[in-house]
C-alpha cells in the first residue's frame, strides 16, 4: 500500500515508521527537514520539503497513485485543507484527518471528512492494549468521578514507556507493581512483562473502556 503521511511531529513520525515496518511504501511531508530527524536512521520511506497543501507539492509526494493519506500535523486548518484535497480533487480511497478539536472534528465528520482528536483516539488505543483482560476496579474517588484500577501489562505494551499510555485528563499511570515492590514511575518508565498496571481514569474515560467492553 502507498501511503503519504502529512507532518512529522511525533504522531506522524511514529505512523510513519509503523507503517513503514509493516511493509507499506510511505512518502512524508514536513515543513522543516530538521523534522525528519524524528523519523530515524532505519526509516526506508521518501520525504519531501514544502508547504503541505500545495497541490504540486502533493502531486511530488504522488498523491495521484497513493492509497491512503494521514493528515497529522499540529494545526487543525492544515490537515482539514490537505484531506478535503486529497478527497475531492486527488480522490485518494482514504484519508484521515488529525483535529485537536473535538467540536470542529465533529462538523468536519459530518462533511464527510474521517477524522481523530488526540483525546478519544488515546481512550481508543488504551482499550485496545487493555482489551485482552478485564480491568479491575481497586478504588472509586468522588464518587465515581475518578476511578483506580489495576491490570496486568499486555504484551503490546512490553518495552513502551508510560508516556505511552498515558491520556491527559482520561488515564494516568499512578503505579507500577514489579517483583513484588510497588513504585511511582515517571514518563520514562519501560513496561515489563508481568508488570501490574495501577491506572488513575477519569469517569468519562472509564465510561468509554466499559463501552468498549474493557472494564
Amino acid at each position: 500500500m502507498k501511503v503519504i503521511v502529512i507532518g512529522c511531529g511525533r504522531m506522524g513520525s511514529t505512523l510513519a515508521r509503523k507503517l513503514s515496518l509493516q511493509g507499506n511504501v510511505v512518502t512524508v511531508v514536513a515543513r522543516e527537514k530538521a523534522d525528519f530527524e524524528r523519523l530515524g536512521t532505519h526509516f526506508v520511506g521518501k520525504t519531501l520539503v514544502g508547504i503541505e497543501f500545495d497541490q504540486d507539492v502533493l502531486s511530488q509526494a504522488g498523491i495521484q497513485h497513493c492509497d491512503a493519506l494521514a493528515a497529522v500535523t499540529s494545526v487543525d486548518e492544515v490537515n482539514v485543507v490537505v484531506a478535503r484535497l486529497a478527497s475531492h480533487v486527488f480522490h485518494v480511497p482514504r484519508v484521515l484527518a488529525r483535529v485537536f478539536d473535538p467540536r470542529k472534528a465533529e462538523i468536519y465528520r459530518r462533511l464527510g471528512l474521517q477524522t481523530i482528536d488526540p483525546t478519544t483516539w488515546g481512550v481508543r488505543q488504551v482499550a485496545d492494549l487493555l482489551a485482552y483482560s478485564s480491568l479491575d476496579t481497586v478504588l472509586s474517588l468522588g464518587g465515581g468521578g475518578v476511578d483506580i484500577v489495576a491490570s496486568e501489562v499486555p504484551p503490546l505494551l512490553v518495552g513502551r514507556t508510560v508516556r505511552d499510555l498515558d491520556v491527559p485528563g482520561e488515564v494516568r499511570v499512578v503505579a507500577i507493581s514489579r517483583g513484588g515492590h510497588t513504585f511511582l514511575p515517571t514518563l520514562a518508565t519501560v513496561f515489563s512483562s508481568g508488570d501490574i498496571l495501577h491506572l488513575a481514569v477519569s469517569g468519562a474515560g472509564t465510561a468509554r473502556l466499559r463501552s468498549m467492553g474493557v472494564a
